[in-house]
This record gives structure tokens, C-alpha cells and sequence, in this order.
């Protein structure tokens, strides 16, 4: 039977994220015998491309490991998901999903207005707790958040700009206060790949968007990094590079 030229692309697109999404997992020693990973399932391309990856490569003989994926509801805040779509998603990958409801505690929303630069605070916050506690609750010891390459280096600029550091999130994180690891296979995957096979595959999107959604720091971050990019067609390529590549400067001493 012949394929069509979008099933040629699709096969294509997904080889290429697989191999980045394999070679992420061995480079940083992501994915060991015995692993039970929870994945952070928000609903959008980044953590479904997640669970059918790490799906897939659950199938694979070695390294045994099991994956679950949890879906994270916070009643004061207006975006949703197609749960029946998220159901039958994670069933086609072979993927448990385990959905839990949460609410905003009475007086957490005044410490918000305190934090009015930067609203995705408390929804964060109460989200990632869910996931410390499911994982436990499980036996979990990994946690897998969808950032891919794009998340890690608009994260340095971030730190760069606002906090002065040179610094962002690894691709595997030892929590110091419990016995997880973070860990983010698809760091080495860039974000126009996902997009362009979240297009392909037809993933559905949420069903009601975050209001924040693009009001973030982030997102101004990311509209500068389309800036640099527009300067130098392969900066991505610099800037990732150079979080391996760290040299110490010469800073001459200045006369006051």
C-alpha cells in the first residue's frame, strides 16, 4: 500500500524526535531498570508527546521500568481539558492516567495578589505539590515534565536576565528533601518539531486555554529569543552548547 506524502512525514517527524528523545535518555542517564515515572500530564502537545514516548519505550524490553501519568485539575482556574480524549490517549499508549481534583487554600489567594507579576504562581505551585504527593503515594521515583529544548533556553535567559545567574533546568534533578529525581526527556527535542508533529498526529488541544497564558515572563522571553534567532539562524545551537561549555573570563580591574 502507498503512503501518503503526510504518513511519509509523520514517520519522518517521529524518527527524529524518537532519536532525540533516545539520545537525551542516554546522555543523562534518565531511564534505569526498575523506574516507576509519573508524568506531568497538563494536556497540551509537550507532555502528550511525553506519554507516547515514553510509552513506546516502556514496550522495549530493557530497562524495565512502568510509567504513569497524572492529570492535574485546579478548580480556581479556567482552563480545561477533553478528559475523554485524554483517557483514550493514554490507553493507545499504554499509559495509566490517574486524574486529581484540587482546590486553592482560603488566604492563598491574597499571598497572589502579592505575586501580581507573576500570576502562574499559585496554580503552579499547588500543581507540582500534587505531584510530589501522587508520586509518593505511588512509589514513584521520577517525575517527567515535557520541557523541551526551547523551555531549557529561554529558562537561562530567564536567570540571566531577572536573576543574575547563569542557570537552568537540567535534564535530571536529585530532589534534595525526597527520594525523586526530576527528569525532562525531551530536552534535546526543539518546540517547532513538537508543534509540527502535534499537527500531524492531531492532537486536540485544550478545551479552554489559560487567561496568563501569554502574559508571562516567559513568553516575553521567548518573543526575544525569536529576536536573537532572527540575528543568528543558529544561536539555539550556541546557547545550548554553552551550558556545557562554561569558561572563566579575564575581567580587568577597574579604577573607581
Amino acid at each position: 500500500m502507498t503512503k501518503t506524502p503526510e504518513q511519509i512525514e509523520l514517520e519522518r517527524v517521529r524518527a527524529r524526535l524518537t532519536k532525540r528523545f533516545h539520545q537525551a535518555c542516554a546522555d543523562y542517564g534518565l531511564i534505569a531498570d526498575g523506574d516507576h515515572i509519573l508524568i506531568g500530564l497538563s494536556g497540551g502537545k509537550d507532555s502528550l508527546a511525553l506519554v507516547e514516548l515514553l510509552g513506546r519505550r516502556a514496550q522495549i524490553y530493557k530497562p524495565r521500568f512502568t510509567v504513569t501519568a497524572l492529570h492535574v485539575r485546579v478548580k480556581e482556574r479556567a482552563y480545561q481539558s477533553d478528559m475523554s480524549y485524554l483517557e483514550s490517549f493514554c490507553a493507545e499508549a499504554k499509559v495509566p492516567l490517574i486524574v486529581r481534583d484540587v482546590a486553592i487554600e482560603d488566604g492563598a489567594q491574597d499571598n497572589e495578589r502579592v505575586k501580581e507579576a507573576n500570576p502562574c504562581f499559585l496554580c503552579s505551585w499547588y500543581r507540582r505539590k500534587t505531584l510530589f504527593n501522587v508520586a509518593q503515594e505511588l512509589g514513584c521515583n521520577k517525575i517527567a515534565f515535557g520541557h523541551h529544548r526551547d523551555d531549557v533556553i529561554q529558562t537561562l535567559l530567564m536567570n540571566l536576565i531577572y536573576q543574575g545567574s547563569f542557570a537552568t533546568m537540567p535534564p535530571l534533578l536529585q530532589m534534595e528533601k525526597m527520594p525523586l529525581q526530576i527528569i525532562r526527556p525531551l530536552c534535546l527535542i526543539d518546540e517547532a518539531d513538537l508543534v509540527h508533529y502535534a499537527a500531524l498526529r492531531e492532537y486536540k488541544q485544550q478545551k479552554a486555554l489559560c487567561p496568563f497564558e501569554h502574559v508571562s515572563s516567559r513568553d516575553k522571553v521567548k518573543g526575544l529569543l525569536e529576536q536573537i534567532k532572527a540575528l543568528n539562524p543558529e544561536a539555539m545551537d550556541s546557547m545550548f552548547g554553552a551550558m556545557t561549555n562554561i569558561k572563566t573570563a579575564y575581567l580587568p580591574s577597574v579604577k573607581v
